[in-house]
């Protein structure tokens, strides 16, 4: 694995980057500072407000030290016992169920369970035992500690919260193998998103036709983990259902996948959340990733158009940061070089600084004899010059030892910084960008840029042509899809016929998720890949005539 040097890139002081790179450090978005005002609180009638008073701590006893762990840990049973107060003995009780909680190993966590000796503390080694046992899938064992959890501690949470879960895993028995979960946000700012997906997964069910004998139980995650989680638990206790598909946000993808896979549900996320399929081996995902982008615009920039050297200009928010750490990874990987490198606020709307600390004339100190000489040159010379040429801090032309900038930002910060790209003199590098790029209008943003443009996506304008679901989607809705409703109906698609061909059980169905290869999805063929990541088609697009067109690449 490549080594990495320790650079730290700041969106105020970061300087021009234009020695070649070809070791990276991973790229952490850098924290915003927060402001005050500087005043002083005042009591009432303008006097100083008394600070108040220290709080009473509560008798810290240190047990007897003892150096074998588990002979400590009987100590301080008897001791919860024993001590001469309730207070103390209350100190003792939590510090034993701490070391149960935070410090065992699991042959001690067993010892625990099985010996009488360590009295309350068995319940709460069973509860850890049980909550393993649920991560390794070893749902026999699971089920024996959380039923000693009740037996031991009848009356506390944990035992309230293993009788939850052992419902849950009762419940998780039933499977009606033909209706399909979904949690989605249907309520709130995110609720038109919600609906276009749950068109596009009912138009892959078959239920916009009579006769397809599925059926989608739906859950409004309304932007929430928590509610997100409580409604993948319904669909398997009270719905029954044999997978589920969700979430779209990258806040509740996790719950919905870490939930799904807790109780031996399949799942197919569509966000584009990274991890996600790390989460557990039934957990899926059907989105067009930022993997699956830059492995293409690389791709396509190092391999069609003999690209070797890269600048990028990228936001200082996740997205950005990401897509930029995955970039850089993958010019290093083929053998190309990051040459220049600069970040910038989310804020930022006048990018002529950025511009001029990735072009390296922000900073004259470094360029100094370069500078003074330039000065000179134009001081003796009779050609005529703009004001603008006159200005002593556009004397230093661009530093451009790059082929292209990636930028990883939506179509208007692309024209914003297209815009003073063009005012430095940055001449003859390509833009590349993500899937935010294809939209209507990106052409008139680009400007001067606007031929020189290169970005992915699964969706380019011969799709309508090509796609029978994209034309039944605009018959029967009236307007073309988007990539969600796309990524949606792909999942119903692929969980209806895998569940017709035989797949009625969820370890049937999970089993032909992980075999799935070529298959005819709406925009092309899906294979499942050793990640569970479903791969997509992605194709490079350009601007042509000022519309978006399929990248040619002139042999």
């Amino acid at each position: 694995m490549t080594s990495k040097l320790a650079l730290i890139f700041s969106a105020l002081v970061m300087a021009s980057c234009t020695t070649t790179t070809t070791k990276k450090t991973e790229i952490k978005q850098a924290p915003v500072a927060t402001k005050t005002n500087g005043k002083k609180g005042k009591g009432m009638s303008g006097l100083a407000a008394k600070p108040p008073p220290e709080p009473v701590p509560a008798p810290q006893i240190p047990a007897p030290v003892v150096n074998d762990p588990m002979a400590a840990l009987k100590n301080l049973v008897v001791l919860s016992v024993q001590a001469p107060t309730k207070q103390e003995q209350d100190v003792y009780r939590l510090k034993a169920i701490e070391d149960v909680e935070n410090r065992l190993n699991e042959k001690q966590l067993e010892e625990v369970a099985d010996n009488s000796d360590y009295g309350f503390l068995r319940g709460h080694a069973m509860s850890r035992l049980a909550d393993k046992a649920l991560d390794e899938r070893d749902i026999y064992k699971a089920k024996k500690y959380y039923s000693g959890v009740i037996d031991y501690l009848p009356e506390s949470d944990l035992a309230a919260r293993a009788k939850d879960i052992l419902s849950q895993l009762e419940a998780a028995k039933t499977v009606q193998s033909k209706t399909i979960g979904v949690v989605l946000p249907l309520s709130g700012k995110n609720a038109p998103v919600g609906q276009r997906a749950l068109r596009g997964l009912e138009m892959g069910l078959g239920l916009h036709v009579p006769g397809s004998g599925f059926k989608l139980a739906v859950m409004d995650s309304e932007g929430n983990p928590d509610s997100a989680r409580r409604g993948v638990e319904r669909l398997v206790k009270e719905d029954n259902v044999i997978a589920v598909v969700g979430s779209l946000l990258s806040k509740t993808a996790p719950a919905v996948a870490a939930k799904s896979d807790e109780l031996g549900v399949p799942s197919i996320a569509l966000s584009q959340r990274s991890g996600l399929t790390e989460i557990g081996p039934s957990v899926f995902r059907n989105s067009l990733t930022s993997e699956m982008q830059v492995r293409q615009l690389v791709r396509t920039a190092m391999d069609d158009l003999g690209m070797k050297k890269f600048a990028v200009l990228y936001p200082n928010d996740q997205y950005g940061v990401e897509f930029t750490n995955i970039f850089w990874d993958e010019v290093l990987a083929r053998g190309g070089q990051i040459t220049a490198i600069q970040t910038y606020s989310t804020k930022e709307t006048d990018f002529r600084l950025v511009v001029q600390r990735l072009v390296g004339t922000y900073y004259g100190e470094g360029r100094q004899d370069e500078f003074n000489l330039r000065l000179k040159d134009l001081k003796h010379s009779d050609r005529k010059r703009s004001v603008r040429k006159d200005n002593t801090e556009n004397v230093l032309p661009p530093v451009t030892d790059f082929d292209a900038i990636f930028i990883p930002d939506s179509a208007k910060a692309m024209g914003q910084i297209a815009a003073m790209l063009a005012f430095n003199d940055v001449r003859g590098v390509k833009l590349m960008g993500t899937n935010l790029w294809n939209t209507a209008g990106v052409a008139k943003r680009a400007g001067n840029f606007a031929n020189n443009l290169m970005f992915v996506d699964s969706m380019a304008p011969t799709s309508q042509e090509q796609s029978r679901f994209l034309t039944e989607y605009k018959n029967l809705y009236g307007e073309a899809p988007t990539l969600i409703e796309v990524q949606a109906y792909d999942a119903g698609l692929i969980l209806r016929q895998l569940v017709a061909s035989g797949a009625d059980s969820r370890e049937a169905l999970t089993a032909k998720l992980l075999g799935l290869k070529k298959f005819p999805g709406s925009l092309g063929t899906l294979s499942m890949s050793s990640e569970r990541e479903i791969e997509r088609p992605v194709v490079s697009l350009t601007v042509e005539k000022g519309e978006i067109a399929p990248l040619r690449v002139r042999q």
